[in-house]
């Protein structure tokens, strides 16, 4: 039976070289992206800014609906610019990861087109997959992406509301890899930054398609993964008009995912946004769905460090995951 642990967690991600937390407070962050600085809302950073000069290249204006609206400004119309600020481009530039390189873009939806907070969840996953002490993943019964058995040391995962992909492409690095989303334009950018990334030759199953109907089928299926990471949004549409609200909907697709991993697999793996719900009440989902199993679920923040000496913790979701060795 899956152990849960009270103790809550922190997931801290760290400044790399093509992004970096500058500066927070009164509600608002100051970031960098490879050579552009940003200012965007955050309701977090309840605190006063370190920094006098917040001079950025764009900045996001939110609109007066709490749940979203808003608009991009660049240039002299940012707030606080005394010059014209470098142009960025509207139609991305390239950043990143480790091995990865993906496009980063001023989206509608007031992020950059991927989720820097979730830079230690990709590492930890990837420690994760690594073989076990005996040399290898373990084995399972279940059947492989191709409907043959699983190998030893290569492991399986499945990326639910995966969207542009940089998380599915550092699960690669492991082996074969799910990557659904119910956005057609997401999953193409996904597709283009593994292309830039030199690994669109690696074995992902790129698929457009609902969440909930997908894992339906794959346990009709008898698939089994190794590890399985989700972030859902709190509200969202199917590419057939499905409608996807979180807290009604949630419980059920981690029932589902459930049934997809075994005592060979190493984790799930589960984020949550912008919504009022603590991380105890999804590590207790968890709990429910994986009570059969062994291992041990836990759950937290996520936050980023701000660069500097003062090193203070914007926080950015919660998290429950569970763990099998």
């Amino acid at each position: 039976m899956a152990e849960l642990d009270l103790s809550p967690k922190l997931l801290v991600g760290e400044a790399w070289q093509d992004f970096g937390l500058i500066d927070s407070g009164h509600g608002r962050k100051l970031e960098r992206y490879g050579p552009y600085r940003f200012i965007r809302p955050d309701a977090q950073a309840l605190w006063t800014p370190r920094l006098d000069d917040w001079q950025a290249d764009g900045e996001f204006v939110p609109g007066s609906d709490e749940d979203g609206g808003g608009r991009w400004v660049f240039g002299q119309n940012v707030t606080g610019a005394t010059g014209a600020g470098r142009e960025v481009p509207r139609d991305g530039w390239p950043l990143g990861w480790n091995d990865v390189t993906f496009t980063a873009q001023c989206t509608p939806f007031r992020h950059l087109g991927f989720f820097p907070d979730m830079a230690p969840v990709w590492d930890w996953m990837g420690a994760m997959l690594r073989p076990r002490a005996g040399g290898d993943l373990g084995q399972s019964s279940a059947a492989s992406d191709d409907g043959g058995p699983r190998q030893r040391g290569d492991a399986t995962t499945l990326n639910l509301f995966g969207y542009t992909g940089v998380g599915t492409l550092a699960l690669s690095d492991h082996g074969p890899v799910t990557h659904v989303d119910a956005s057609k334009k997401s999953v193409a950018q996904a597709r283009a930054n593994a292309a830039l990334s030199g690994m669109d030759t690696r074995p992902v199953r790129w698929i457009v398609d609902d969440a909930g109907k997908f894992v339906a089928r794959e346990v009709r299926r008898g698939r089994r993964y190794d590890g399985i990471i989700l972030d859902p949004p709190k509200f969202g549409r199917g590419p057939e008009g499905e409608v996807w609200r979180l807290e009604e909907h949630l419980p059920a697709l981690i029932a589902d995912c459930a049934k997809l991993i075994d005592t060979d697999s190493r984790f799930l793996f589960l984020t949550v946004y912008a919504v009022r719900m603590s991380s105890l009440a999804i590590a207790g989902l968890l709990a429910e769905a994986l009570a059969d199993l062994p291992g041990t679920i836990e759950h937290g923040d996520l936050a980023i460090r701000e660069e500097g000496e003062a090193g203070r913790l914007l926080p950015t979701a919660i998290f429950a995951r569970w763990r099998n060795g």
